[in-house]
């Protein structure tokens, strides 16, 4: 209860002009590198992190949970309006958010996904200020069987919630699987499938596979369909957009359902406290979560709100969650946090059990600031700038393609500082293109890269410390919940159909 009460007296630290300023600036910051492909929060973090050496230390965690909120938050906003998610969170989003800007509805879209990340993130960051020593300690439950149990049900479900092409998405996901396993054996110091090419030792980054297969592929894509492009600069054109169409109506959030706001939050909460899990995997989970209840799940990936208001309210509740174990354990939850521990540790600031009473006074300005920028920043950014958000498709398609090309190569780049993996880059974009052209879900594939190296490494030493016994998959409970949980999905999914969609005249109301 002492830590509640200080969390909320230190809302009087954003009064400060100073203060206040290097948040609402990391925010800034923090948006435009989540929006440029390639440009993570993580880079933003990782730029800026010698400027943190000057500030003060409430000031400086005040700004990176700043930068980290809208990292989570600001990658939806290409993904709605050309369909290249500026962070792998956003992945999801593009789903149904670009359905949506191709309809003219651009501007309602960016509007449910700022609601889902207000919600999201506000509810993820309440959760952790209330129950963050009991979750740390549920989440060391899962051990290394479980770790495996809970991506092999991740992989799972992504496959099976391609409705009429499963087969599809069977081999979208083991091509990125396969794909993942070049360089670095991760289990034992052995190089593999690197084809003679010393720059593979080190295997594929994962910047150079998202920028390649959506922002290359999708500029690919472009080139060969300027009618559709055309159409959908005409669209915008005939729709005047003002500032208060990026507020749904109360009537579409309730559409949308409280119930989806809020079983996306305990979803994106529960897998950020799970390190390594991340934002793509609490988003991709919400989603089908929304698939797998909703009346119509048809209409998913053709331009429903719901699909939107999942993936954004899952991936930005990941940020309350993956500060559990970085704070109480010093162990990251994510990419992002990896950064923030060093910034904790520059600090002289000593995760652990003990801080959150030894030095609680340093980490509750940080969790007002990860909270003031969830309910006040997001919204008031895409009041502000929401309308040249959607006029970026207004943009000549030469002019806009030709600046996303060099920035997609630059950052990849940039991430890697590898000409081999910008080269990298332009070759994922090209197999993209060919996957998209024979309805190859590009999503799966991406999921199956980023999931499949802990996958086989938490198989390989769960069979280790079993000595070659699979049964240790089913005898140990944490396993055994997600072993479960996977024919739970299963059954719901494959076996016993979902609801009939709503009749044509529910649809279109």
């Amino acid at each position: 209860m002492d830590f509640i009460i200080l969390v909320g007296s230190s809302f009087g630290t954003l009064l400060d002009p100073t203060t206040l300023a290097y948040v609402v600036g990391g925010f800034l910051i923090g948006t435009v590198f989540a929006a440029i492909p390639g440009l993570t929060a993580t880079l933003a973090l990782a730029l800026l992190l010698p400027l943190t050496y000057s500030l003060d230390v409430t000031t400086a965690l005040m700004a990176c949970a700043s930068i980290y909120m809208a990292g989570m938050c600001g990658g939806s906003i290409t993904a709605i309006t050309v369909n290249i998610p500026g962070a792998p969170s956003s992945m999801m989003t593009a789903r149904d958010g670009y359905p949506m800007q191709q309809q003219g509805k651009g501007a309602l879209a960016l509007g449910h996904a700022a609601v889902g990340s207000m919600l999201g993130g506000a509810f993820g960051c309440l959760i952790l200020i209330l129950m963050a020593p009991l979750v740390a300690d549920l989440s060391l439950l899962v051990q290394t069987s479980g770790k495996f149990s809970l991506l092999a049900f991740a992989i799972i479900v992504i496959v099976i919630s391609e409705r009429g092409k499963v087969l599809k998405a069977a081999v979208a996901a083991c091509i990125g699987m396969m794909l993942a396993t070049m360089g670095l054996d991760g289990v034992e110091p052995l190089a593999r499938f690197t084809f003679g090419l010393g720059d593979l030792t080190s295997g594929i980054d994962l910047m150079p596979v998202i920028i390649g297969a959506f922002a290359i592929s999708e500029i690919l894509l472009q080139a060969s369909d300027q009618q559709t492009a055309s159409k959908i600069v005409n669209a915008l054109r005939a729709v005047t957009i003002r500032r208060r169409d990026f507020f749904p109506p109360l009537s579409q959030i309730k559409k949308v359902g409280l119930g989806c706001y809020i079983k996306s939050s305990l979803i994106g909460y529960a897998v950020g406290v799970l390190p390594g899990a991340g934002g793509s995997m609490g988003s991709f989970l919400a989603y089908v979560e929304a698939v797998r209840t909703s009346k119509n799940p048809e209409s998913f990936g053709k331009g429903n709100p719901q699909g939107i208001a999942a993936a954004e309210t899952a991936n930005n509740a990941v940020c309350g969650g993956a500060l559990v174990p970085t704070l109480t354990f010093g162990i990251p939850g994510d990419p992002v946090m990896a950064i923030m521990l060093g910034v904790l540790v520059i600090n002289g600031i000593q995760p652990g059990p003990q801080l959150m009473s030894n030095q609680a006074h340093l980490i509750a300005p940080m969790l007002a600031a990860l909270f003031f920028s969830a309910v006040v920043l997001i919204p008031l950014t895409l009041y502000l700038l929401g309308p040249y958000f959607v006029k970026v498709v207004s943009i000549p398609r030469d002019a806009l393609y030709g600046a996303i090309a060099l920035l997609a190569v630059l950052g990849s780049y940039v991430s890697t500082y590898s000409v081999f993996q910008m080269i990298v880059a332009l070759v994922m974009g090209v197999l993209a293109y060919a996957m998209r052209k024979n309805d190859l879900p590009i999503i799966t594939m991406v999921l199956g890269f980023i999931l499949g190296p802990n996958l086989e490494e938490f198989f390989r030493r769960s069979m280790a410390i079993s000595n070659n016994n699979p049964m240790t998959f089913f005898t140990n409970l944490d396993s055994l919940f997600f072993v479960v949980l996977t024919l739970v999905f299963i059954y719901f999914l494959c076996i016993r159909k979902p609801a009939d969609p709503a009749s044509p005249a529910e649809v279109s109301e």
